[in-house]
């Protein structure tokens, strides 16, 4: 059975306030991006002890940090050498450190920015293919991988909609040529929208087997020829039809992971906590 959850800073960045909510709704799996000020690796001593003293008196677990690690890097200008690379791999180390504190299981990795035709052929390598951004990506994710195997912790990497990963189509593939146990999939299906991936049957297949770790789920309106995305109350968006598909094929498969509801929407004149309140009932009749 599924372990319900929340991004906490999509309620609010005051933590203990998140937590509060959280035990509101009997949702027992925090994910952590942002606390107070900071993103999560950033955090000083003080604070690490106060979100340990607050997890534990809330009576939650921690399900992924989520820090940003390779989000919107060039891969064509980014190399192993570089400063701003190792500083991620530096931030990586961090994050495991919280989440070995906080007896979390994962971590997220992004992959780095979208470059938006990978593959190609029949005259498409030559005119429209970025050549070699597939293959720098793989030699790029390669250490980070590395890192958690040394230290037994499982990558969960995220289908974004600004990243190299957009689909679980694409994690896959990813998972398969670098070849380990430690990099899993963290399936946004909405984000996977935005390259037109069908969430349910082809986007979940892709994870059967196996590649699945993590699931963020929320709720958008989707305009690719506009490039607009909008976020909507849970089940009221493009993700309305495949939700309920969604939860049966989970339950099937005997997923037993964490999902945890991504509260982007923001209702005209209110706040994300006000989107979360709207959206989290039909996310726990689905998912629950």
């Amino acid at each position: 059975m599924a372990k319900l959850g929340v991004i906490t800073d999509g309620i609010s960045r005051e933590f203990e306030h998140a937590l509060s909510v959280m035990n509101e709704f009997d949702l027992t799996h925090a994910e952590l991006q942002f606390l107070w000020d900071k993103e999560v690796g950033d955090l000083d001593d003080r604070q690490m002890n106060r979100v340990q003293q607050l997890v534990k008196a809330h009576g939650v677990s921690v399900s992924c940090i989520s820090r940003h690690i390779f989000g919107g890097m060039l891969v064509g200008g980014t190399d192993r050498a570089s400063a701003g690379y190792q500083a991620h791999l530096s931030a990586l180390e961090r994050c495991i450190d919280m989440a070995k504190a906080l007896d979390c299981p994962r971590v997220r990795i992004m992959a780095f920015r979208k470059e938006m035709i990978l593959f190609g052929s029949h005259g498409a390598e030559e005119w429209v293919v970025a050549n070699g951004a597939w293959d720098k990506l793989r030699e790029l994710v390669e250490p980070a991988v590395q890192i958690a195997e040394d230290r037994d912790i499982t990558l969960v990497v995220e289908t974004g909609n600004n990243a190299m990963i957009t689909s679980a189509y694409l994690a896959r593939k990813l998972i398969d040529e670098l070849g380990s146990q430690h990099l899993k999939v963290l399936w946004d299906p909405a984000n996977s929208l935005y390259c037109a991936e069908v969430p349910y049957p082809d986007g979940y297949d892709s994870l059967r087997g196996g590649y699945l770790g993590h699931v963020h789920l929320k709720d958008v309106a989707v305009e690719i020829a506009k490039a607009t995305v909008t976020c909507m109350q849970m089940g009221s968006g493009r993700m309305g039809p495949y939700l309920s598909q969604i939860a049966a094929a989970l339950r099937e498969d005997g997923y037993d992971g964490a999902i945890s509801l991504e509260s982007v929407y923001r209702p005209l004149d209110g706040s994300f906590e006000d989107g979360f309140r709207a959206s989290i009932g039909r996310f726990q009749e689905l998912f629950g």
